[in-house]
């Protein structure tokens, strides 16, 4: 009997994170690392349906996984919907079903997006008998089979989305506070810091509480889409079988953490709003989330990580508030945290460089839409 032809997968993320994306695959060890491509935006590899399980199951730092449905050379419409229509839509869409199509294109002889939108739509009906509805796709609340086209030099790429609602979304925020940090990128900031999931860890501006949440995640090896629903459960070949045995490997995986997680904000809204998300993610016995401010922080003894998303602006020169935080804080870690390794967002340099912190790296990141730099750095008493 012949194997199976792997299938080409692509992992999207959000710009900067690709390298802490490569990891995270290469831990859960999906495919051999000789197969993996990191690009811009994410982490190409092959697999099999079971890879797309457990992707979408384990990966903290993806925004959604992509199957590669086919790419070709195509220079006028009518060789669009012939080769698209030659695509095996069957597998992943049932006759009718309602689609959404999102297009891009670029230095190619077809550049109407919406020319070629109505061509793959075409192409769909073509293959499987019958014209699909087509949605306007929703991040939050999927009602259609996401397909994805690309024209780049007149290679078009197809692709299927896998996940459905992005994969930042967990299910346990459902409050948020104010400038909340996605779930996504709040992993990619624990895995950049280099936390060793065994040490302390402190949030200080917790908001939502994010940060802590997904380190409890981590912490206690729970899958983080244990609890939600994927596009391809909608599929017409899905095994529930075989994702159902997944989903039962994975919550028997699922351990007592043995750090110490600590989350703390000045807003006891913020704080009241972190743990309820905190008990719907299932970790509200092991994250301790107190209202304090900066300055009344209590860290335990010993090294640890502060790894956070404190305040920032755009409009930063019409007031010292934002100056004199960051000084307090740098202040603050050097007291109460010395020998810690320290991680925070920031979209301004020298707003960071007010902590007088000393930094070993940093990490361009971008959050909602803001370019952001993860500043990582050892916190050296005065």
């Amino acid at each position: 009997m012949a194997a199976e032809t792997p299938l080409e997968l692509f992992a999207a993320c959000l710009p900067g994170v690709e390298p802490y994306l490569a990891k995270e695959l290469c831990e859960l060890s999906l495919v051999p690392k000789p197969l993996f491509q990191t690009g811009k935006g994410g982490v190409s590899l092959t697999g099999s349906m079971e890879t797309i399980y457990r992707a979408n199951l384990w990966l903290r730092t993806a925004n959604r996984i992509l199957l590669r449905l086919g790419k070709f050379h195509a220079l006028k419409f009518v060789e669009l919907r012939r080769k698209a229509g030659n695509l095996p839509w069957e597998r992943y869409l049932s006759p009718g079903q309602p689609v959404s199509i999102r297009t891009t294109c670029k230095h190619s002889k077809l550049y109407h997006s919406g020319g070629v939108t109505e061509r793959v739509l075409g192409a769909i009906g073509d293959r499987l008998g019958r014209l699909p509805e087509i949605n306007e796709f929703a991040e939050d609340q999927p009602s259609a089979q996401l397909v994805v086209v690309r024209f780049d030099h007149d290679e078009c790429t197809i692709s299927v989305d896998t996940s459905g609602e992005g994969l930042h979304r967990r299910g346990y925020r459902l409050g948020l506070a104010k400038a909340p940090l996605r779930e996504t990128l709040a992993a990619a900031l624990l895995s950049a810091a280099g936390w060793d999931r065994k040490s302390p860890i402190l949030d200080p501006f917790c908001g939502s509480g994010v940060i802590p949440i997904e380190a409890a995640l981590i912490a206690s090896h729970t899958a983080p889409g244990i609890n939600r629903r994927f596009a391809f459960m909608d599929w017409p070949g899905f095994a529930s079988q075989a994702f159902e045995e997944e989903k039962k490997a994975a919550a028997g995986a699922r351990h007592l953490p043995s750090a110490v997680i600590l989350g703390s904000d000045r807003d006891a809204g913020a704080i009241l709003t972190a743990r309820q998300n905190a008990e719907r993610a299932g970790v509200a016995d092991w994250v301790q989330f107190s209202q304090a401010a900066i300055s009344a922080i209590n860290p335990p003894r010993g090294p640890g990580w502060v790894v956070t998303n404190p305040p920032y602006g755009v409009r930063i020169s019409a007031s010292n508030d934002l100056r004199s935080l960051y000084a307090q804080f740098g202040n603050v870690l050097k007291k109460q945290c010395p020998g810690w390794t320290t991680a925070f967002l920031c979209n301004d340099d020298h707003l960071a460089s007010l902590t007088r912190l000393k930094f070993e790296k940093g990490v361009s990141l971008n959050n909602g839409g803001i370019p952001v730099k993860l500043s990582i750095g050892k916190v050296l008493p005065e």
